[in-house]
């Protein structure tokens, strides 16, 4: 028993030696610790910072002088945050209506304008009102270059006044034919000559005023008077001695019937436009049947 009392105390005593050496450990590891956090202390704190809400470093695109050139990818805010302005500040100061509009290139300034004025909006233009419109004169060229004359308006468009028909100008007066003595003719209206004598006309055209008088070239008997001839609207005939005969077209008035005899000079027509562009006579001398130059046979005038 004794020896077994003697090992349990022994056992007891060295268990508690044990404890001690252990508990001073701890209390030696916790002051080293305080000291080392005392000598943390000494020094200066470091800094509380926000990950949630730090900028981020300025972007290198900025430019000397307080601007900024916009690159790919870049937007208003993300520029706005990299260089610690607001949005609205920064579209301000560069005029910007729509904070989505932004071109790569595009230099945006970073700070207010000079005056505090902001500059205008990007892609729009100021509106005038017409009090604002410039009145300044137009600039001088250059030395040595020639002003252009400016162009004169279009006069305004007028409506032309109805002309009488153009007379023809005066052309060498045929060779009298060598039968022009036998009748004794006379001009059959005082106009103008306005058509000359050719293979398609046939005869002459005498121009006047619509009622002008037509007399007979000769003397002679009505053959035909009437407007059944295409082309010559009212037309009178007159038959003549030694197979020569008169036509007398375009009048507005007949004034002779056919089988009527008239006298050189009578009155058989009014001058008109019937089936013709302008009021005139269109006058015909026939020789057999042919027609022939009027010209040839009318005395000079």
């Amino acid at each position: 028993m004794l020896n077994g009392q003697l090992s349990l105390t022994g056992i007891s005593h060295f268990a508690g030696a044990s404890f001690m050496r252990a508990q001073r450990s701890v209390i030696y590891a916790a002051l080293c610790g305080c000291v080392v956090l005392a000598g943390c202390t000494t020094g200066p704190r470091a800094p509380v910072v926000d990950l949630t809400n730090a900028p981020p470093e300025p972007a290198a695109s900025g430019a000397p002088g307080g601007t900024y050139v916009v690159k790919p990818g870049d937007t208003l805010y993300k520029i706005a945050r990299a260089n610690g302005v607001d949005v609205d500040t920064l579209k301000h100061w560069n005029g910007m209506s729509d904070s989505n509009v932004l071109s790569v290139g595009q230099v945006l300034k970073l700070s207010a304008p000079a005056g505090g004025a902001a500059a205008a909006p990007v892609g729009s233009r100021p509106v005038l009102k017409p009090s604002e419109q410039s009145t300044e004169p137009t600039p001088l060229p250059p030395p040595g270059e020639q002003p252009q004359p400016a162009t004169p308006a279009a006069p305004p468009a007028t409506t032309p006044a109805t002309q009488p028909p153009p007379s023809v100008p005066e052309t060498p007066k045929p060779a009298r034919a060598a039968d022009a003595s036998i009748i004794n003719w006379a001009w059959p209206a005082s106009g103008q000559l306005i058509q000359t004598f050719n293979a398609n006309t046939k005869g002459i055209d005498i121009g006047g005023n619509a009622g002008d008088p037509v007399t007979a070239a000769a003397d002679g008997k009505v053959m035909y008077s009437g407007n059944g001839v295409r082309g010559l609207g009212n037309l009178i005939i007159i038959n003549h001695n030694n197979g020569f005969i008169t036509a007398y077209a375009h009048n507005r008035a007949l004034l002779v019937k056919t089988g009527q005899e008239v006298k050189r000079g009578a009155k058989v027509a009014e001058i008109g436009q019937t089936d013709a562009a302008s009021p005139r006579l269109h006058f015909e001398i026939r020789r057999q049947g042919t027609p022939v130059d009027p010209l040839q046979y009318l005395p000079p005038r």
